[in-house]
């Protein structure tokens, strides 16, 4: 079945923004055989595949499927795959397991993809599995925007694998069009990287309509770039930003908004108003993200979306008065304070929701006086409130119930214990839907509460310095202080990086020591530095105090929650 014993797991956890280098994605490439062309009425014969990465072959997938029908005779002639020889395979309920843990975190490449996924997906209707979503490459589509007419008579399988030298010559078994696949594949990339294409967001952008007259007559405007990281700022005619982004080599980025890869109707609007292109250069990725997301948020540029508006992020706060209830707030709270976020407004209403289930804070919205009382509700008269409404509960005694829920904030082990016990009690009446709900709420609670405690750990270590290895040789080094990009350099290849470091350390900007994030444009940032950090090529060389997460805090809940 496998011909390798490479695995891929988990990918590494990337700058979204910056996209993957191609030489750094896991192709899975992949071709059926099948009994038809109807996938929701012909079944698999074959599957073939090829992992591929940095133009190396990781692993290979190969086997034959009994498809439960007799296979048409004449689909026998194409591809040579008799009744007999699928009598004794094993069926797609056994085989589609093992080829989607072999592909898993891959994104696949298939030559007509729509064929090939469509069964692939019908697959996995019938063995009742969820279908990953991965990304999906199409060559065929590739090949209609690289090649023309001229050098081929036609973008079949076969044509392209001549083409580009292909050393297996397609025959209609699975693994053997994958594997010339695979040439295509290399081929097709090549030729891309001259359109702007480098990493797998350029290459499923690319994968659109040809460009229009406007895109190529401003063409002009990513003459001259620098092909290094960092931030590109389209500009008017009157200096004003329209649109921030981000990329490890912005002069490949900016030109493919003059190409194929640029179909979005509100960026075609962009670069009709667009009369020059800046750019801020960066050590590395990581100060670019970085560097972006204070531009957004401090410019606003009229055609970006993500990232523009930190303010507009939700925090879940303890009112102040005398009885206090759990609100959503997008006031950044005071130092100290217990809090929870930022976040959606979605994720902290979720949160709000699994608290109260816990503990007995009170839910109206009314604001409550110690001298007189107010009208009871439903929840008081079943036993779910305290009723402090109708001071059945004193302010001293109250204040403890504030006191217990602002330390569930931190310590999540009160509500995941006591959500936890309400879904088996949901669970044992067989009222699953409600019970789903629950749990969907101690989610959103536990991954509130474990970015919360991330965030406040990070800012609360003072000084990191840590380097990530260079694609091409050397380090990316950066200075973290208080959950801020302070400082970043990029140290040579083959140098020792310690004296630069040092230098960089000295001159990196001073920072207000701090114990938690101050605003959601500072939780921003932080979160993308801890995604940085979590990358394995990362190495820490020194923490100025303290850096670490409780083992019995929200992850850990989490993850028992969800395992796997």
């Amino acid at each position: 079945m496998y011909e390798s014993g490479v695995s891929t797991g988990y990918s590494q956890p990337t700058l979204d923004s910056l996209g993957t280098p191609l030489s750094e994605v896991t192709f899975c490439v992949v071709d059926l055989e099948t009994t038809g062309l109807a996938a929701d009425a012909c079944g698999i014969t074959e599957i073939g595949a090829v992992k591929v990465k940095g133009g190396k072959v990781l692993g290979e997938f190969s086997t034959l499927v009994n498809p439960g029908e007799p296979i048409d005779p004449r689909v026998t002639r194409l591809t040579g795959i008799t009744d007999e020889m699928v009598a004794d395979a094993p069926g797609v309920e056994a085989v589609l397991p093992m080829f989607l843990e072999f592909a898993s975190g891959c994104t696949l490449v298939a030559h007509n993809a729509g064929f090939d996924i469509g069964f692939l997906r019908h697959a996995c209707e019938l063995c009742d599995t969820r279908w990953p979503r991965p990304p999906v490459i199409d060559t065929v589509v590739l090949a209609r925007r690289l090649t023309e007419r001229s050098e081929i008579p036609n973008r079949r399988l076969g044509t392209l694998a001549r083409l580009f030298g292909s050393p297996v010559t397609p025959n209609h078994r699975a693994l053997d069009d994958a594997r010339a696949t695979v040439t295509v594949l290399h081929g097709l990339i090549e030729r891309a990287s001259g359109h702007g294409v480098v990493t797998d967001a350029d290459l499923a952008e690319f994968c659109r309509a040809i460009p229009s007259e406007l895109q190529r007559r401003k063409r002009h405007l990513a003459d001259g770039l620098p092909h290094a990281p960092g931030v590109y700022i389209f500009r008017d005619a009157d200096d004003r930003a329209l649109y921030i982004g981000v990329s490890v080599d912005v002069a490949a980025r900016v030109r493919s908004y003059f190409s194929a890869a640029e179909q979005r109707r509100r960026l075609r609007d962009m670069i009709a108003s667009a009369e020059r292109v800046e750019v801020v250069e960066c050590a590395h990725r990581l100060e670019a993200g970085v560097a972006e997301l204070r531009l957004i948020s401090g410019g606003k540029p009229p055609y970006n979306r993500a990232q523009k508006h930190p303010e507009h992020r939700s925090w879940v706060r303890l009112t102040d008065e005398p009885y206090p209830r759990l609100t959503i707030s997008r006031k950044p709270p005071r130092p100290g304070e217990p809090r929870l976020g930022p976040s959606s407004g979605t994720q902290a209403q979720a949160a709000i929701d699994a608290i109260e289930e816990a503990l007995p804070i009170r839910r109206c919205k009314t604001r409550l006086s110690p001298k007189r009382t107010s009208p009871s509700c439903i929840l008081g008269e079943i036993g779910r409130c305290p009723e402090p409404c109708r001071h059945e509960v004193s302010v001293e005694q109250y204040a403890r119930i504030a006191a217990e829920t602002a330390r569930a904030m931190d310590d999540p082990a009160p509500v995941a214990e006591a959500v936890t016990g309400r879904l088996a009690e949901l669970a044992g009446a067989e009222r699953f839907e409600a019970a789903a709900a629950k749990r969907d709420e101690l989610t959103a609670f536990l991954s509130l509460a474990a970015s919360t405690q991330r965030l406040r750990r990070l800012v609360d270590a003072g000084e990191i310095i840590a380097a990530g290895r260079a694609p091409s040789g050397g380090w990316e080094v950066a200075v973290i202080r208080h959950g801020l990009l302070a400082g970043a350099v990029r140290t040579p290849p083959r140098v020792d990086p310690m004296p630069l470091i040092g230098q960089t350390r000295r001159t990196s900007r001073a920072v207000e020591p701090a114990g938690d994030v101050l605003d959601a444009a500072h939780a921003a940032e932080a979160s993308l530095l801890l995604q940085w950090l979590a990358r394995p090529e990362v190495r820490l060389v020194s923490v100025e105090s303290e850096w670490s997460c409780r083992l019995d805090g929200a992850e850990r809940w989490r993850d028992h929650l969800n395992p796997g």
